[in-house]
């Protein structure tokens, strides 16, 4: 059965929509999204660090079609809705944002998150006023869509030096009445921070896992108040560290003792449904 964009878009939307949270994994390829919808996860979402190091190459180091171009391998390579991470969109005007969300869509994307960071160390975030244009023009090219397509707005203040949470919840606040569907603040500190947030605005609050020390359980969120939790690196940072595990004790000790720990090849077959 073919499954729609539309009827894709619908299902992610209703995924925000139901009780509690849900947990939206971060694939690097398509062998990787094919065992996560076989593991029974509802959604999946890509993330720009983990695209880039599957390719080869650093964080912010994709072109906006080599983006969308992997984006488009993990989006047929299952059923399932996908969301991707578009970092600041490919360009510091509101229209930049616009264009990314239109082809976003034409790669068969159903969300997908802009971030409020300019990767300039000098100048790390967009001033106020430029971000909630970006998002604005965001929200605007997703509402003239065909389906409803999810715009993330992600505020990035608490990754940089000097973090305030309240300036983060000003942004989320101007990102929610610029348009956005679901807010994300990167680095919250701990689950006062999360509830704080989740408080302040009314549209869905997706939590970021991954950053030790900053990274709680799938209760503890919802009783904070997250709907969607996504795990960025931190599953092909787990894949990468068996990886390692396992080439240092051949190559250090001549050993082969992670062949025990290993799944089978037909087990993973079967979880890919090939």
């Amino acid at each position: 059965m073919i499954v729609t964009q539309n009827e894709k878009a619908v299902r992610f939307r209703a995924l925000h929509e139901g009780p509690g949270a849900f947990v939206i994994p971060n694939p690097w390829d398509v062998g990787s999204a094919r065992i996560l919808a076989g593991l029974g996860f509802q959604a999946l979402a890509t993330s720009s660090a983990a695209s880039a190091n599957a390719l080869g190459r650093k964080d912010g180091d994709l072109t906006r079609e080599e983006a969308l171009a992997h984006t488009r391998l993990i989006v047929h390579a299952t059923d399932l809705p996908v969301s991707a991470d578009l970092e600041k969109g490919f360009g510091d005007e509101p229209e930049a944002v616009a264009e990314t969300i239109r082809l976003a869509a034409q790669a068969g994307l159903v969300g997908c998150t802009i971030e409020d960071a300019t990767r300039d160390q000098d100048r790390p975030l967009y001033d106020f006023s430029l971000a909630v244009e970006r998002i604005a023009a965001g929200a605007e090219a997703a509402n003239k869509l065909s389906f409803p397509f999810a715009l993330t707005a992600r505020a990035h203040g608490l990754l940089y030096p000097n973090p305030n949470l309240d300036e983060i919840i000003r942004r989320l606040q101007a990102f929610e009445k610029a348009g956005a569907d679901v807010l994300f603040a990167p680095g919250l500190p701990d689950l006062a921070a999360v509830r704080a947030v989740c408080a302040a605005v009314s549209k869905p609050v997706n939590f970021m896992v991954g950053i030790r020390e900053k990274s709680f359980s799938v209760s503890e969120l919802v009783g904070a108040g997250v709907k969607r939790i996504s795990l960025a690196t931190s599953l092909y940072r787990a894949a990468m560290t068996a990886f390692l595990d396992a080439a240092n004790e051949v190559s250090n000790k001549g050993e082969f003792s992670f062949l025990d720990r290993c799944v089978t090849t037909p087990e993973l077959n079967k979880l890919m449904r090939i």
